[in-house]
């Protein structure tokens, strides 16, 4: 993920302005982190490192939704939705 990419995503998520490490902004990153390592495991198949990578990212993202859904259920739903989750 470039730069310009990183920062549109800050900014289509972020609370506040400057704000970088609120839990919306995370689950973003992540998801587009995991979108695109999840198409490039399907021209790699065997590449086993990423793959775990991969697996580690979701459960930490899983991490954060939870923490949101317990927080504010309005605002979990709302960004699953914005961002196609299940």
């Amino acid at each position: 993920m470039d730069k310009a990419k990183k920062q549109e995503i800050i900014s289509s998520f972020a609370i506040k302005e400057g704000d970088t490490g609120s839990t919306e902004v995370q689950v973003a990153l992540l998801t587009e982190r995991i979108n695109h390592l999840t198409d490039h495991l399907k021209n790699n198949p065997n590449d086993k490192h990423s793959r775990r990578g991969l697996l580690q990212m979701v459960g930490k993202r899983k991490g954060f939704l939870k923490y949101l859904e317990s927080r504010d259920i309005e605002k979990y739903r709302e960004l699953k939705k914005k961002l196609s989750i299940r």
